[in-house]
């Protein structure tokens, strides 16, 4: 028997046959794919400030598999819920330098992206379903296109936790005279500060990794979240009471590096925009639904909690007299826009 010398010349006769008789079956049959069959997928790191069960984290963790399946291996999204980053300041900062692909800043929007803070002041936004028509139509594309420009950040999507309600650990927050004195923990943006001052509070700014200790400790009487987060976070553990008054919508976004967006093909850029509002759709109906009384007394109660209704109206009565006027006059562009906008 004759044993045939492998050398570079039968090698590339042995590859020359290969494709002539078997096509790429022959090539794969004979191992010798070429490098270009064998690409890697690209990775796209996502942070997150909140873990699995928060609706947030649910959704795009589910977004992150989304993507895997349906781009056949080409895009790799990995999904890091409060295991990467661990403030939500770092995260988008991460995003903004390439260090991660993806990011969004949770509750710190307005801190990150000022042109946000219009949205929070308190009842100037009432109600959903007026909320998801300007974020997912001009007004929200308008923010977009400025975002990428003075940024250099794609937004993905805008999401929400939902209205803001007071947790507190001494007395319910009734009316706004139940504020008196109280050390309420607030987001870092001025607007979040200005509204528990405005209606007659204390407003301690603080990041969220700080909060639950602060609790424990007495250095703040309370807080407000969304119930959704109320329940993903256990505020229940170091709160007595939920008092439902609906004084801040809180928007954020999901965004991804300009430069990285830029280098996806115009197919994964549709299924990262695609995948991303079915991930909005999952946290707007996760938040919707424990956004009422009833469904509030549910959900915390059993836990310890005790939820009551918040005199909306006279928290209303302040905020406009105390809040809105240096407000109006500071977002004098979208105030109307967003003031007179029809759901």
């Amino acid at each position: 028997m004759t044993i045939m010398k492998i050398s570079s010349r039968n090698l590339a006769f042995v590859r020359r046959r290969a494709i002539v008789k078997g096509g790429m079956a022959g090539i794969i049959a004979s191992g010798l794919a070429p490098t270009f069959a064998r690409a890697e997928a690209k990775k796209l790191v996502m942070a997150h400030l909140n873990a699995i069960p928060e609706s947030a984290a649910v959704a795009f963790d589910w977004q992150a598999a989304e993507v895997r399946k349906r781009s056949n291996g080409e895009l790799d999204m990995q999904f890091f819920g409060s295991t990467l980053i661990s403030k939500e300041l770092e995260i988008m900062n991460a995003v903004k330098s390439g260090n991660i692909a993806m990011g969004n800043p949770g509750g710190a929007a307005a801190t990150v992206f000022p042109e946000m803070g219009v949205f929070l002041v308190p009842y100037l936004v009432q109600s959903y379903d007026q909320a998801y028509k300007m974020f997912n139509g001009k007004i929200g594309d308008a923010l977009d296109k400025q975002f990428q420009e003075k940024y250099k950040l794609k937004t993905l999507c805008f999401f929400d936790y939902g209205f803001r309600h007071f947790w507190t650990n001494k007395k319910p927050i009734v009316e706004p005279r139940d504020l008196r004195g109280a050390k309420i923990r607030v987001q870092q943006a001025k607007v979040y500060g200005d509204t528990i001052n405005g209606l007659g509070g204390n407003a301690v700014p603080m990041a969220w990794g700080e909060v639950i200790s602060a609790a424990k400790q007495g250095v703040i009487d309370g807080g407000d979240l969304p119930i959704v987060n109320q329940v993903a976070l256990k505020i229940y553990e170091v709160s007595k009471f939920c008092s439902m008054t609906y004084h801040n919508y809180g928007p954020t976004l999901n965004t991804m590096n300009l430069a990285v967006w830029e280098s996806l093909s115009d197919p994964q850029k549709k299924l990262m925009l695609d995948t991303s509002r079915e991930a909005q759709e999952k946290i707007r109906q996760a938040t919707e639904s424990v956004d009422n009384l009833a469904a509030a007394k549910k959900e915390l109660e059993p836990k310890g909690m005790t939820v009551v209704q918040g005199n909306v109206d006279a928290f209303r009565k302040v905020a406009q007299e105390k809040i809105w006027p240096s407000y109006k006059t500071q977002y004098a562009a979208m105030w109307d826009e967003i003031a007179n906008f029809k759901a």
